[in-house]
């Protein structure tokens, strides 16, 4: 299965990579053969606890290896602006409270509130998809309250 990414997105997960390669693996391994040098291994909690260590960050690598490795970098410049879709910004009026709101929708694994970008994957950008400019979409959230929003604007 694919995962899609933007460039920004891909270059993170490699440099994170690189990182737990050269940096983290090598303290591991170090803690590891300290706990042993403690002596008796079976009451040696120190050596327990960075053998699961070990476990959890080559679980972490693994995973970040097969993402990088079916990663479709998304081509912004391919991208078509007369509907919402991935990596799109769009600017919303919320009818209930006639605010605007300003969100870019973006892969589950680069979203970031606090900077507007949310998954594509969430209940609000799942039912703006493909909404154009002037329409209304209503979404039900996961508590069952409905919103309904106007697409004011749509660019990358």
């Amino acid at each position: 299965m694919s995962t899609y990414v933007t460039q920004e997105g891909l270059d993170k997960m490699k440099s994170e990579l690189e990182k737990l390669e050269s940096q983290e693996r090598p303290k591991i391994t170090q803690q590891i053969a300290e706990a042993r040098d403690k002596g008796d291994l079976s009451e040696n909690a120190e050596y327990d606890a960075a053998k699961e260590a070990q476990g959890m960050l080559e679980m972490k690598i693994s995973k970040l290896k097969e993402m990088i490795s079916t990663a479709k970098v998304i081509n912004e410049n391919q991208l078509d602006t007369s509907k919402v879709s991935i990596l799109t910004t769009v600017r919303l009026k919320n009818m209930g409270t006639k605010q605007e709101q300003k969100f870019t929708l973006v892969p589950d694994n680069e979203s970031d509130l606090k900077s507007g970008k949310i998954s594509v994957n969430t209940p609000i950008a799942k039912g703006l998809l493909g909404k154009s400019v002037g329409e209304q979409a209503e979404i039900l959230l996961p508590n069952g309250n409905k919103l309904s929003f106007e697409v004011l604007e749509i660019s990358l």
